[in-house]
């Protein structure tokens, strides 16, 4: 499906800790995806990378994954971490060889690239039991954060259509704006 990206040039609402955190904390995220010091980890969907970089220190490598480039240099311009590389395609076309990540993970981007062709491309690239964290706006949230309903998808949804791509659910939680889902790659 698939809808709109972010505004890159509203890019600066996405740095502000005490908006991001409420609905997904750096603990959660890292919990979630159980990294070893040794994983390679993409970020789908990055954008300004706010959550790649509470996610570099726990990983050997991060690709921040992001189609629109002037998010990339925002990225630039704020500091990317050393072990960081920045990748500008769309999760459907991923410049990566087949099982060469540990873990993904989207945080408030899955209902901008949620489609067959984009999950199976990233089961394609994550290694067997790879872990693949979503953390999305719920369709079941009132809307005054994050894209309009029409455009969220809800838990049940999003679960479904990883095990329609080979994902097996490991966690779900739906809370009143969000869903977080952990899944590996079968």
């Amino acid at each position: 499906m698939g809808y709109h990206t972010f505004d890159a040039s509203r890019a600066d609402k996405l740095e502000q800790p005490e908006r991001r955190y409420r609905f997904l904390s750096a603990e959660e995220l890292v919990w979630g995806l159980d990294l070893s010091p040794a994983a390679t980890v993409a970020d789908l969907g990055s954008g300004t990378g706010f959550y790649t970089d509470d996610v570099a220190p726990h990983a050997d490598t991060v690709y921040a994954v992001d189609v629109q480039a002037e998010m990339h240099d925002y990225y630039r311009e704020k500091g990317v971490p050393q072990n960081v590389e920045l990748l500008t395609t769309g999760v459907g076309d991923l410049p990566l060889e087949t099982g060469a990540l540990d873990a993904a993970f989207s945080t408030m981007t899955y209902h901008e690239f949620a489609s067959d062709e984009a999950l199976a491309e990233v089961h394609r690239v994550l290694r067997a039991d790879g872990r693949f964290v979503v953390v999305d706006w719920a369709a079941t949230g009132s809307g005054e954060h994050g894209p309009p309903l029409d455009e969220r998808f809800t838990a049940a949804e999003a679960a479904e259509a990883l095990r329609a791509n080979g994902f097996r659910t490991e966690h779900e939680a739906v809370r009143p704006e969000t869903f977080y889902l952990v899944a590996t790659a079968e």
